[in-house]
């Protein structure tokens, strides 16, 4: 018989307990910042119809490149999700009676069949929040505030990039771009960091810019600034939002004392044809991970469209990688030791229903027991708990079950003590 080659389907990962402590302490953080804000859990389907999925609402040409695609016995084209995003508008176009703004969280699995990179994998995990029904620049303070927040109760460093699709389309406007090509033209400019400046002017010219729009663009991009960008927006009424969406934004975050951990950036584009205003990425202050560990920004015509009013219903949202927050602590934490969260290991000594009798009397107390089933003796289960930090080892043979009594040994301390337990 052949023997099966076990491997994970690439871009796929197992995390092991070690890792999967630190990843669910990750989780339980971001939730319990996501409630300590106000937002309300929500639960979205993994599988969606493919038509959803790539409406002009979704995550545009380079993101579809990267879905999954399906069909079921009933062969309907379906789609695994990609981002949290889609699914969660799709969610409040369904449901027009939920009272409004809705602030809501999610935490779950998306896939994308991208290159694999570090913190990057194809099946990875969002927390994103999201709030639909505010117009204000307040709802993106709010998420910003939340985000520095979150991380600085996971003990990581962060810097937000914040700029406006209003006056990145405005800008190209002015610069004669013409209107079907402005959304391929911010793709190109969000490459910006990755390739370079001359890589950036290459890739416009190649898509048929005129040599006066390409030049305006390199100008653009090497003397960008507010005062800069203000001189233009005289003449256009989209750039002149995008000015005071900004201004309003960079008022809240000033008057928070956040603003020297928010940074104005001409540039960040975000790939995404979804976004309509304000966005934003979140990048490790020390770069010790280039992409960006968390994201989001204003998509004011997603519920709209799914609805088939056409109408702009505000919505901004934020999204964090879990897969890449862990890398970021795992690095943090260079070779972690193996802790665990047990506080009694109970070891018995050919007595296992009275051993199992004190562990159940010990997590009816809530504590945390570990039963050793394994048969280990003594000298190598009190090694695991020396190796796994766990604090109490209780040892259970005939003389502690004759004498109604444990004896539970500190392994800090090195001392034992005795204390009474009915057996009968």
């Amino acid at each position: 018989m052949k023997k099966m080659d076990y491997q994970n389907v690439k871009g796929t990962q197992d995390y092991l307990p070690e890792d999967e402590v630190i990843r669910r302490q990750v989780r339980r953080t971001l939730e319990d910042v996501f409630i300590l804000y106000g937002c309300s859990p929500l639960e979205t389907p993994i599988l969606n119809y493919r038509e959803l999925l790539a409406s002009k609402y979704g995550g545009g040409s380079e993101i579809l490149e990267e879905m999954y695609t399906l069909s079921d016995r009933g062969e309907r084209e379906l789609a695994l999700r990609y981002d949290l995003t889609i699914p969660f508008a799709k969610a409040v176009a369904m449901n027009p009676k939920l009272k409004k703004p809705f602030k809501r969280y999610e935490i779950g699995k998306v896939f994308r069949d991208g290159p694999i990179k570090t913190g990057r994998l194809r099946e990875f995990t969002q927390c994103d929040v999201d709030i639909a029904g505010v117009d204000s620049q307040i709802a993106e303070a709010e998420l910003m505030m939340m985000a520095l927040d979150a991380f600085e109760k996971l003990n990581l460093r962060v810097e937000i990039q914040y700029n406006n699709r209003k006056i990145l389309a405005g800008i190209l406007n002015v610069f004669e771009v013409p209107a079907d090509q402005i959304n391929k033209v911010i793709l190109i400019l969000d490459k910006l960091e990755k390739v370079g400046r001359d890589a950036v002017l290459k890739e416009l010219l190649d898509n048929g810019l005129t040599t006066k729009t390409i030049k305006q663009v390199e100008q653009f991009l090497v003397e960008a600034d507010l005062r800069y960008i203000a001189e233009y927006a005289e003449d256009n009424n989209q750039l002149k939002e995008g000015l005071h969406e900004l201004n309003e934004l960079q008022g809240y975050l000033a008057y928070l004392g956040v603003d020297a951990q928010c940074v104005f950036n001409p540039f960040l584009a975000r790939g995404l044809e979804i976004y309509t205003g304000t966005i934003y990425e979140i990048f490790l202050a020390d770069r010790s991970i280039s992409s960006s560990i968390g994201s989001g920004g204003r998509y004011d015509q997603a519920i709209g469209g799914f609805i088939g009013s056409g109408e702009n219903i505000s919505t901004v949202g934020i999204s964090f990688g879990l897969d890449v927050i862990f890398t970021a602590i795992k690095q943090l934490l260079n070779e972690m030791t193996p802790t665990s969260k047990v506080q009694y290991y109970i070891v018995p000594l050919g007595k296992k229903k009275e051993a199992m009798l004190i562990a159940k009397a010990l997590r009816d107390k809530g504590f945390p027991v570990e039963l050793e089933m394994s048969g280990k003796k003594v000298g190598k289960a009190l090694e695991k708990a020396n190796k796994e930090q766990i604090p109490y080892v209780i040892i259970v043979g005939e003389d502690e079950v004759k004498g109604n009594k444990m004896k539970i040994k500190d392994m800090v301390t090195g001392k034992e003590k005795t204390e009474a337990f009915s057996f009968s």
